[in-house]
């Protein structure tokens, strides 16, 4: 565990969450101070042994309030945005949180004379994108970087890790459904990145090891469709399950009535998002803006999905791996 030793504060927003845990422990043991910006602060205690006494304070603040946004970043000497949604629930839509919500973080670190602001997109973050996830994404991004042009963009793909919402869905839904679908085929590429390297990239921009006003895009070092994922993971929790393709346009009715529950486990929005490859791009792997660039060995899928999908095996993780339910 790390003590705060350099004095420095770092306001995170969405510090509560999946990825965010682990940024808030990533700057801790770097020495920082960390302010976690978050809508409910009595839900997030489970960040402050990420420290030592003190050193992780939580506070409320809602992205769409401009007035609790300022008060989150006073003082701060370096500003992350990790704040960003799957789908639209109520006044939380794509545009408030992902491109309104984007700018006013941006605009309080500005005023408030902030010089290290990191802001987390997504691979596919694309203007002109047929997905409102990936439109907000990208507005996000532009909003980050008109008002500070020193800002520092990640893109992850997948992210994943113990608390993920992508293996740890799909195994819970192997547990009971006799079948798993594969929207659009399952062809459709992804390159899954373990939390905890994400989370030291974005350290290392905070530390000012990165290139101010430079996008970076997170890839793990596996390439691998969304069949063979789910492969993969059932391989791991010793589970046998017909893995049905689904065409695109049966998916979004799916999608459609899905909409209606509480957290829907399939969008229209996501469907759409699953026709493209969600991949390093060639122009950053050659400019050096990823993770081999940045001078770390990202983990393999092989090498973590042990650790958290063993659970999730009919007889736990004592069960030897090839007695398949």
């Amino acid at each position: 565990m790390g003590s705060a030793i350099n004095g420095k504060l770092v306001t995170v927003f969405g510090g509560s969450g999946f990825l965010g845990r682990h940024v808030v422990n990533a700057l801790a043991r770097r020495g920082y101070r960390v302010r976690a910006a978050v809508r409910r602060p009595d839900l997030a205690h489970h960040l402050q042994p990420l420290g030592i006494v003190g050193q992780v304070t939580p506070v409320q603040a809602n992205i769409r309030y401009r007035q609790s946004v300022d008060q989150a970043v006073a003082g701060a000497d370096a500003v992350v945005n990790l704040v960003g949604i799957l789908f639209p629930t109520g006044r939380q839509s794509f545009d408030a949180v992902q491109d309104t919500g984007a700018r006013a973080i941006a605009e309080a670190s500005q005023a408030a004379g902030i010089e290290t602001l990191v802001h987390v997109s997504a691979i596919g973050a694309d203007a002109d994108s047929k997905s409102a996830y990936a439109r907000s994404k990208a507005a996000g991004e532009a909003a980050a970087l008109e008002t500070c042009p020193d800002a520092i963009i990640m893109r992850p793909s997948i992210v994943f890790g113990p608390e993920d919402d992508f293996f740890n869905k799909f195994a819970e839904m192997a547990r009971l459904a006799p079948a798993l679908p594969l929207v659009g085929g399952g062809g459709t590429r992804f390159q899954p990145v373990y939390v905890g390297d994400v989370a030291d990239a974005i350290a290392d921009a905070v530390d000012g090891k990165l290139k101010p006003g430079t996008t970076y895009e997170l890839g793990g070092p596996d390439v691998k469709s969304f069949a063979e994922l789910l492969q993969m993971m059932l391989q791991l929790t010793c589970r046998r399950r017909a893995l049905v393709p689904l065409p695109f346009g049966l998916a979004k009715t799916i999608g459609f009535f899905a909409e209606f529950l509480p957290k829907p486990v399939l969008t229209r929005d996501q469907v759409e998002l699953l026709k493209r490859d969600n991949i390093v791009s060639d122009e950053a792997r050659a400019e050096g803006r990823t993770l081999d660039g940045m001078g770390f060995k990202p983990r393999t899928l092989a090498s973590v999905l042990p650790t958290y999908l063993e659970r999730f095996r009919p007889q736990g993780q004592f069960q030897p791996k090839d007695n398949g339910a």
